[in-house]
């Protein structure tokens, strides 16, 4: 599977990605078409809009800060999806006005780690509301790069998907970048962001920030159960809700999906186009 393939196209959204496949360390992987992370669906209009619709997505959760929906507007509102605010940043910054002297890697690996102390209320909001959710998910940010990928790595990584696998989905927001700093320049007169690291998702953020959150609370689990408060009952329900069954469950059927799963998406292809393949 190439790196683009997550990216599921839309005119306006540039980090609409797919977080299925990735195997666990029991052999099970993500489903495919069950949880999705993208940058801010208040730019959702038009044939967007209606291949938003089509996906099947019935929970979206906004992890911005309420002013910011205000000034920037929210996903429409659809009878088909529910919708919550739970925002997990606490102090806010402004990344385009950053000095070009601020190392990318050590400043947000920071700010993540700031975000996983102030907001555990709302991180274990999040991963209640993800394992409840009885469709697929989405959630999302402003670029779907920090807070986004904060929650997706904790997901994963609860799941039972490697560190290394969590660290490489994070990094895919750097194909995203060009796209996203054109929308900054368009909205601020053609101008350059001053901070060089606008918008950018090395590697190496999310590999500090692991490292940092370990240190302090020993494992990404323990850090889930010690801050969070998230029980094992809660793991299990999100491992239930997200992953393919285990390989003594899976139904022997001819077309199956990925896994063995009859009507599974296939890679970039969501849950809508399976059922209409099986």
């Amino acid at each position: 599977m190439s790196r683009q393939s997550r990216h599921i196209p839309f005119e306006r959204l540039h980090n609409f990605r797919d977080l299925g496949g990735y195997a666990t360390e029991d052999g099970r992987s993500v489903r495919w078409g069950w949880l999705y992370r993208s940058d801010s669906l208040a730019k959702l209009a038009g044939e967007d809009w209606e291949r938003f619709l089509g996906m099947g997505i019935g929970t979206v959760v906004d992890l911005r800060y309420p002013w910011e929906i205000e000034a920037r507007g929210r996903v429409p509102d659809d009878a088909s999806f529910t919708y919550h605010n739970l925002s997990i940043e606490h102090r806010p910054y402004d990344q385009p006005s950053l000095g070009p002297e601020i190392e990318v890697g050590p400043f947000l690996a920071e700010r993540y780690m700031e975000v996983a102390d102030d907001g555990v209320a709302e991180l274990r909001e999040a991963l209640e509301v993800i394992a409840a959710a009885d469709g697929p998910v989405v959630f999302h940010c402003a670029s779907g790069k920090d807070r986004t990928g904060l929650l997706a790595a904790l997901v994963l990584i609860l799941v039972g998907v490697s560190e290394a696998d969590a660290v490489e989905d994070f990094a895919l927001t750097e194909l995203a970048t060009g796209r996203l700093l054109a929308d900054w320049r368009a909205a601020h007169g053609g101008r350059e962001p001053k901070w060089p690291g606008y918008g950018r998702a090395p590697e190496q953020v999310m590999t500090l920030f692991l490292a940092a959150l370990i240190r302090r609370h020993g494992s990404v689990r323990d850090y889930a159960a010690n801050a969070l408060g998230v029980d094992e009952a809660l793991v299990e329900a999100l491992r239930e809700r997200l992953l393919t069954p285990a390989e003594a469950e899976l139904p022997a059927a001819a077309g199956a999906g990925p896994g063995g799963v009859p009507g599974a998406p296939v890679a970039g292809e969501t849950r809508t186009e399976a059922a209409g393949r099986a």
